[in-house]
């Protein structure tokens, strides 16, 4: 069997936890600790993150989508393959290497993806981006931890608080949707989605196709 190699770490934000990017023949992998974040053989569940999504605004004029996690990409591809040439997705990666192994040693993965000029890059804070306007957004993509838990950086936790949602629910125009990625169920986020005001569908995905762990989306839609 290919051994897995390390070709770069990285601190998370508040310098508490390394991520680290291995590669095992023409596989990647980003971890945390001991727990794997992301595999480049496991997108599936990320793709339905983006295209239940877009089916949900499908139609709008030039939407605006805002994803938080770069990741590996997968969400962001699936994305620019559902939406029209007159949309803009802005991705808020917090951390820079993540950004740096994209366009390095993972960029076959990425397939250029991040050259698309509907795509802009912005190594910041989801929330400091969800918290700076009003009606910007008609959808905003979370996929920056394992859940509903800042377990990569702490200050996430405020993203998924009643705090946090309420700021992104005003952060969506009319009609737009917050998408939240979960390894697994979380009763109590899904009530204070309900709570905050939004519609909620709790959709369960597959990893791979298929097969491969099951994960869960959350799709909170802001009323009209």
């Amino acid at each position: 069997m290919i051994p897995w190699v390390q070709l770069d770490s990285a601190r998370t934000p508040d310098g508490g936890q390394e991520l680290r990017l291995k590669q095992r023949g023409t596989e990647f992998s980003i971890m945390l600790g001991t727990n794997e974040l992301m595999n480049s053989r496991l997108s599936g569940s990320e793709e339905a993150l983006a295209r239940l999504s877009c089916e949900r605004i499908a139609g709008r004029k030039q939407p605006g989508i805002l994803i938080g996690g770069l990741g590996m990409g997968f969400t962001l591809r699936a994305a620019l393959a559902a939406l029209e040439k007159d949309a803009t997705v802005t991705v808020a990666e917090l951390v820079p290497a993540v950004v740096a192994w994209a366009r390095g040693p993972m960029s076959g993965i990425f397939g250029g993806c991040l050259d698309d000029p509907r795509v802009s890059i912005r190594e910041a804070d989801v929330g400091q981006l969800i918290r700076a306007q009003k009606a910007a957004w008609d959808a905003i993509l979370l996929d920056v931890d394992n859940g509903p838990e800042g377990i990569v950086y702490k200050g996430n936790d405020t993203l998924y608080d009643a705090a946090g949602l309420a700021a992104a629910r005003a952060a969506l125009k009319p009609g737009g949707v917050l998408a939240v990625w979960s390894q697994g169920p979380d009763a109590g986020f899904t009530r204070r989605l309900k709570q905050a005001g939004f519609a909620v569908e709790e959709i369960g995905t597959r990893a791979h196709g298929k097969r491969g762990a099951r994960h869960v989306i959350w799709i909170a839609a802001k009323g009209p």
